[in-house]
């Protein structure tokens, strides 16, 4: 494997850590770390230039993340399937396909069934550098499985049921086969403040703003997380 692409299965493989991190609780949204290699690589300028003011990277960061996208979607976009595939290499101990599929819909804002360069550029630099408001609303996007602006009880459960399937033998302890719903019950029981059935985007951000620890550690949706550098 060459230097390239060892350093983009790098890159890739934190972006997993960093995602399941952020999403299960386990990682402070104020306190993220920049962890990646600096390097040069020719490509477009007046696109990365755009791309540099839009997103919270630097040129020479989006040069690196560009050259390993491009070894690994020489097409320059990503489908599910491919998507998944990828996925799947960071979590052989489980089933990530679900997860990856409603992970696949977050960064496919635009719903065309494939993700560009700049789609996985944009929520990566919302998740890794984004605001504590941004990554609650990228938060919220993945968990509305439907985009109809709400977070129902039965789409938190699909979510938590795919974080367990993505996990597999790597939960401790072992989990018994409702814990999903427990978890969800009570969260869901925090966040729907008038009892509608439903979570908006405003009952979400409130919650996750009050208490002091991240959204779905209250759930302790992912006992055991990924720690390989």
């Amino acid at each position: 494997m060459s230097g390239c692409r060892k350093r983009c299965k790098r890159e890739i493989m934190r972006f997993a850590q960093y995602l399941l991190r952020l999403i299960t609780g386990s990682l402070h949204t104020d306190t993220v770390e920049d962890e990646m290699e600096m390097a040069t690589v020719r490509h477009r300028p007046e696109a990365l230039e755009l791309l540099e003011a839009q997103s919270k990277f630097t040129k020479k960061e989006l040069q690196i993340l560009y050259r390993g996208f491009k070894n690994e979607c020489p097409s320059g976009v990503v489908n599910e399937e491919t998507f998944k595939e990828i996925y799947s290499q960071f979590f052989p101990q489980g089933d990530s396909t679900t997860y990856a599929h409603f992970l696949f819909n977050a960064f496919d804002t635009d719903h065309n069934g494939s993700v560009s360069f700049e789609d996985f550029v944009m929520g990566l630099s919302i998740l890794l550098r984004g605001t504590v408001q941004e990554k609650l609303n990228w938060a919220f996007n993945l968990y509305d499985i439907n985009k109809d602006g709400y977070i129902t009880k039965e789409e938190m459960l699909d979510i938590m049921k795919a974080i367990y399937d993505m996990m597999g033998k790597c939960t401790y302890p072992v989990l018994k086969e409702d814990t999903p719903r427990q978890h969800v019950e009570t969260f869901f029981q925090k966040m729907d403040k008038n009892k509608d059935g439903v979570v908006t985007i405003d009952e979400f951000i409130e919650s996750c703003q009050k208490v002091a620890i991240n959204f779905l550690q209250l759930l302790k949706a992912a006992p055991c997380i990924l720690s390989q550098d």
